[in-house]
């Protein structure tokens, strides 16, 4: 059953190698990921799912231990979704086994785990999923049931982007639909409103160039019944691209 969700942007930006000289940008969007992290320890969760945008279509399950980096964006950083190994029951269990946690994390679950780093994550172990971005509202759905059966207490790091359209320097240049579209998007995070998840417009999210549609949309599919209450942490649009953060508990 899912206890608790928090959902953060995916931009590399956000790791300040990454970011470089404009590090400072977005330090308000890093502080607000960090106090989500937080609500997700405090749920004392089972098993902690990290759910982000991949480049291939339909899901691909990554082991605790898959690594990531972040070379292809000129910077010598690599990062680990969690431990190699994880304690149970006094025994040393390797999650996945050593040809799944070769592959590498998304550029989304990269971020994921250098988030969770950053705050010292040790409350549960941790399994990520990439969502590819055609994956259909109705499987998106499905998934997110899947994912909340798997344990009495299950926590998600839903992570992706509103709009690429909201000014005209913005990677998808300046679309009049796309403030409206973040709005809502805000609107529903930051109240727990599953409804309004379930109900986003694929195509339109598609031509905006949100990447979170189909992870927020999981997300959707694990909330139902859980009746948890959100709370909108940030918003905003630097870049011309928007960055939510929030939180289900």
């Amino acid at each position: 059953m899912l206890v608790a969700a928090a959902v953060c942007p995916c931009p590399p930006l956000l790791v300040p190698e990454v970011a470089a000289g404009a590090a400072p940008e977005l330090d308000a969007a890093r502080a607000a990921c960090t106090d989500a992290l937080g609500v997700l320890a405090a749920a004392r969760p089972a098993l902690l799912v990290v759910v982000g945008p991949a480049e291939r279509s339909g899901r691909g399950v990554l082991p605790e231990g898959s690594r990531g980096s972040f070379r292809g964006f000129g910077v010598d950083l690599d990062v680990r979704l969690g431990r190699d190994d994880v304690r149970l029951g006094g025994d040393d269990v390797r999650l996945g086994g050593d040809a799944e946690s070769e592959r590498e994390l998304p550029a989304s679950l990269a971020v994921a785990a250098w988030l969770l780093e950053r705050t010292g994550w040790s409350d549960a172990p941790i399994e990520g999923l990439g969502v590819g971005e055609p994956l259909e509202p109705e499987r998106c759905i499905k998934t997110g049931r899947d994912i909340a059966a798997r344990a009495e207490r299950v926590a998600l790091l839903v992570m992706g982007d509103a709009s690429a359209c909201r000014t005209l320097k913005a990677p998808g240049y300046l679309d009049e639909r796309a403030a409206p579209f973040d709005a809502e998007v805000a609107r529903a995070l930051g109240t727990a409103d599953v409804a309004a998840l379930r109900a986003l417009d694929a195509e339109l999210a598609y031509e905006l160039k949100a990447s979170g549609r189909a992870c927020w949309q999981v997300l959707a599919g694990a909330a139902e019944g859980a009746d948890l209450g959100g709370s909108l942490l940030y918003e905003d649009a630097p870049y011309g691209v928007g960055y939510v953060v929030a939180t289900w508990s």
